[in-house]
Protein backbone atom coordinates (compact mmCIF):
# COMPACT_ATOMS: atom_id res chain seq x y z
CA UNK A 1 0.00 0.00 0.00
CA UNK A 2 0.99 3.68 0.64
CA UNK A 3 3.30 5.21 3.13
CA UNK A 4 5.75 1.89 3.47
CA UNK A 5 7.98 2.79 6.38
CA UNK A 6 6.59 6.19 6.99
CA UNK A 7 7.65 8.39 9.97
CA UNK A 8 10.11 5.61 10.48
CA UNK A 9 12.25 6.15 13.75
CA UNK A 10 15.54 5.54 14.43
CA UNK A 11 17.00 1.87 15.19
CA UNK A 12 14.47 0.76 12.55
CA UNK A 13 15.27 -1.06 9.41
CA UNK A 14 12.02 -1.68 7.06
CA UNK A 15 13.86 -4.12 3.97
CA UNK A 16 11.23 -4.49 1.10
CA UNK A 17 11.64 -7.21 -1.60
CA UNK A 18 8.96 -6.29 -4.44
CA UNK A 19 7.86 -3.06 -5.33
CA UNK A 20 6.14 -0.13 -3.81
CA UNK A 21 3.90 2.47 -3.53
CA UNK A 22 3.86 6.06 -3.46
CA UNK A 23 5.31 7.78 -0.53
CA UNK A 24 7.27 5.63 1.11
CA UNK A 25 9.76 6.55 3.64
CA UNK A 26 7.26 9.96 4.62
CA UNK A 27 7.61 12.32 7.12
CA UNK A 28 11.56 9.59 7.60
CA UNK A 29 12.56 10.10 11.01
CA UNK A 30 15.64 8.35 11.33
CA UNK A 31 15.23 4.89 10.20
CA UNK A 32 16.24 3.14 7.10
CA UNK A 33 14.35 1.90 4.30
CA UNK A 34 15.91 -0.60 1.41
CA UNK A 35 14.00 -2.12 -1.70
CA UNK A 36 15.04 -4.55 -3.87
CA UNK A 37 13.36 -6.54 -6.82
CA UNK A 38 12.16 -10.17 -5.62
CA UNK A 39 14.75 -12.79 -6.32
CA UNK A 40 12.71 -14.39 -9.03
CA UNK A 41 12.65 -11.20 -11.19
CA UNK A 42 13.95 -11.70 -14.65
CA UNK A 43 13.92 -7.44 -15.41
CA UNK A 44 17.06 -5.16 -14.72
CA UNK A 45 16.48 -3.52 -11.53
CA UNK A 46 18.39 -0.69 -12.19
CA UNK A 47 16.13 -0.14 -15.98
CA UNK A 48 13.14 -0.68 -13.95
CA UNK A 49 10.31 1.26 -12.21
CA UNK A 50 10.04 -0.57 -8.47
CA UNK A 51 9.05 2.29 -6.26
CA UNK A 52 6.13 5.36 -6.97
CA UNK A 53 6.06 8.87 -6.51
CA UNK A 54 7.16 11.60 -3.68
CA UNK A 55 9.35 9.13 -1.51
CA UNK A 56 10.77 10.67 1.28
CA UNK A 57 8.54 14.01 1.63
CA UNK A 58 9.33 15.78 4.20
CA UNK A 59 11.90 13.41 5.92
CA UNK A 60 14.31 14.80 8.57
CA UNK A 61 17.34 12.26 9.00
CA UNK A 62 17.40 8.22 8.17
CA UNK A 63 18.60 6.25 5.07
CA UNK A 64 16.60 5.52 1.80
CA UNK A 65 18.26 2.66 -0.67
CA UNK A 66 16.28 1.56 -3.60
CA UNK A 67 17.88 -1.08 -6.19
CA UNK A 68 15.65 0.48 -8.57
CA UNK A 69 13.93 3.49 -9.93
CA UNK A 70 11.59 5.24 -9.02
CA UNK A 71 9.15 7.75 -10.06
CA UNK A 72 8.12 11.52 -9.20
CA UNK A 73 8.76 14.30 -6.46
CA UNK A 74 12.16 11.91 -4.61
CA UNK A 75 13.09 13.75 -1.71
CA UNK A 76 11.08 16.71 -1.96
CA UNK A 77 11.66 18.79 1.34
CA UNK A 78 13.76 16.41 2.44
CA UNK A 79 15.81 18.32 5.18
CA UNK A 80 18.21 15.80 6.78
CA UNK A 81 18.18 12.26 5.34
CA UNK A 82 19.91 9.94 2.76
CA UNK A 83 19.12 8.28 -0.36
CA UNK A 84 20.33 6.28 -3.08
CA UNK A 85 18.15 5.58 -6.19
CA UNK A 86 18.86 4.19 -9.94
CA UNK A 87 16.83 6.37 -11.63
CA UNK A 88 13.94 9.15 -11.01
CA UNK A 89 10.78 10.97 -12.87
CA UNK A 90 10.60 14.77 -12.63
CA UNK A 91 10.84 17.60 -9.78
CA UNK A 92 13.75 15.47 -8.01
CA UNK A 93 15.10 17.24 -4.68
CA UNK A 94 12.30 19.80 -5.07
CA UNK A 95 12.67 22.63 -2.33
CA UNK A 96 15.48 20.37 -0.73
CA UNK A 97 17.14 21.90 2.50
CA UNK A 98 19.63 19.21 3.48
CA UNK A 99 20.38 15.62 3.26
CA UNK A 100 22.37 13.47 0.37
CA UNK A 101 20.42 12.22 -2.46
CA UNK A 102 22.56 10.11 -5.21
CA UNK A 103 20.63 9.14 -8.72
CA UNK A 104 22.44 6.78 -10.83
CA UNK A 105 20.47 6.72 -13.37
CA UNK A 106 18.46 9.60 -15.70
CA UNK A 107 16.69 11.94 -14.70
CA UNK A 108 13.06 13.85 -15.38
CA UNK A 109 12.83 17.58 -15.92
CA UNK A 110 12.56 20.36 -13.14
CA UNK A 111 15.38 18.61 -11.04
CA UNK A 112 16.21 21.13 -8.03
CA UNK A 113 13.35 23.48 -8.16
CA UNK A 114 13.57 25.32 -5.22
CA UNK A 115 16.43 23.26 -3.74
CA UNK A 116 18.09 25.21 -0.43
CA UNK A 117 20.29 22.98 0.67
CA UNK A 118 22.09 19.57 1.18
CA UNK A 119 23.84 17.97 -2.16
CA UNK A 120 22.43 15.97 -5.42
CA UNK A 121 24.89 13.56 -7.08
CA UNK A 122 23.41 12.79 -10.50
CA UNK A 123 24.90 10.04 -12.51
CA UNK A 124 25.12 12.05 -15.85
CA UNK A 125 25.82 8.94 -18.75
CA UNK A 126 24.66 11.30 -21.49
CA UNK A 127 26.15 14.64 -20.34
CA UNK A 128 22.48 16.09 -20.61
CA UNK A 129 21.41 16.72 -17.39
CA UNK A 130 21.94 20.47 -17.22
CA UNK A 131 18.96 20.59 -19.49
CA UNK A 132 16.61 18.62 -17.00
CA UNK A 133 18.15 20.70 -14.04
CA UNK A 134 16.39 23.70 -12.65
CA UNK A 135 19.39 25.88 -12.22
CA UNK A 136 17.87 28.98 -10.61
CA UNK A 137 19.27 28.26 -7.07
CA UNK A 138 21.92 25.74 -7.84
CA UNK A 139 25.12 25.24 -9.85
CA UNK A 140 26.06 22.32 -10.98
CA UNK A 141 30.01 20.69 -10.47
CA UNK A 142 32.10 18.02 -11.06
CA UNK A 143 33.60 15.54 -8.72
CA UNK A 144 37.17 16.39 -7.45
CA UNK A 145 39.74 13.86 -6.49
CA UNK A 146 40.10 13.99 -3.29
CA UNK A 147 37.45 16.24 -2.40
CA UNK A 148 34.87 16.00 0.61
CA UNK A 149 32.34 15.81 -2.03
CA UNK A 150 33.70 12.56 -3.18
CA UNK A 151 34.00 10.62 0.04
CA UNK A 152 30.73 11.29 1.16
CA UNK A 153 29.63 9.84 -2.69
CA UNK A 154 31.69 6.55 -2.30
CA UNK A 155 30.70 6.46 1.36
CA UNK A 156 27.06 6.96 -0.08
CA UNK A 157 27.78 4.17 -2.71
CA UNK A 158 29.27 1.70 0.10
CA UNK A 159 25.84 1.87 1.67
CA UNK A 160 23.97 0.85 -1.38
CA UNK A 161 25.92 -1.56 -2.15
CA UNK A 162 25.97 -3.07 0.94
CA UNK A 163 22.16 -2.48 1.53
CA UNK A 164 20.69 -3.72 -2.00
CA UNK A 165 23.71 -5.71 -3.39
CA UNK A 166 23.27 -3.29 -6.40
CA UNK A 167 25.11 -4.37 -9.71
CA UNK A 168 25.37 -0.84 -10.77
CA UNK A 169 26.35 0.18 -7.87
CA UNK A 170 29.14 -2.60 -7.60
CA UNK A 171 30.38 -1.87 -11.25
CA UNK A 172 30.88 1.57 -10.53
CA UNK A 173 32.77 1.07 -7.16
CA UNK A 174 34.89 -1.50 -9.37
CA UNK A 175 36.10 1.20 -11.67
CA UNK A 176 35.72 4.40 -10.04
CA UNK A 177 38.49 6.22 -11.90
CA UNK A 178 36.28 6.43 -15.10
CA UNK A 179 33.38 6.29 -13.50
CA UNK A 180 34.11 9.66 -10.94
CA UNK A 181 33.70 12.25 -14.52
CA UNK A 182 30.17 10.98 -14.95
CA UNK A 183 29.12 12.45 -11.85
CA UNK A 184 27.36 16.01 -11.20
CA UNK A 185 27.55 17.26 -8.25
CA UNK A 186 24.63 19.47 -7.70
CA UNK A 187 25.03 22.22 -5.17
CA UNK A 188 22.43 25.45 -4.20
CA UNK A 189 24.83 28.48 -4.30
CA UNK A 190 24.21 30.00 -0.60
CA UNK A 191 24.53 26.14 0.96
CA UNK A 192 27.69 25.88 -1.52
CA UNK A 193 29.80 28.67 0.55
CA UNK A 194 28.62 27.20 3.96
CA UNK A 195 29.88 23.64 2.98
CA UNK A 196 33.49 25.13 1.33
CA UNK A 197 33.93 27.31 4.76
CA UNK A 198 33.43 23.94 7.09
CA UNK A 199 35.51 21.73 4.72
CA UNK A 200 38.20 24.41 4.57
Amino acid sequence: GQSVGAFLAKGLTFHLEGEANDYVGKGLSGGKIVIVPEHETSFLAEDNVIAGNVIGYGGTSGEIYINGQAGERIAIRNSGFNAVVEGIGDHGCEYMTGGRVIILGKTGVNFAAGMTGGIAFVLDEDGDFDLRCNLETVDLEAIRSSSPEERELLELLQCHLTATESPKAKRILDDWANWRGRFVCVLPVEYRKIFRRTQA
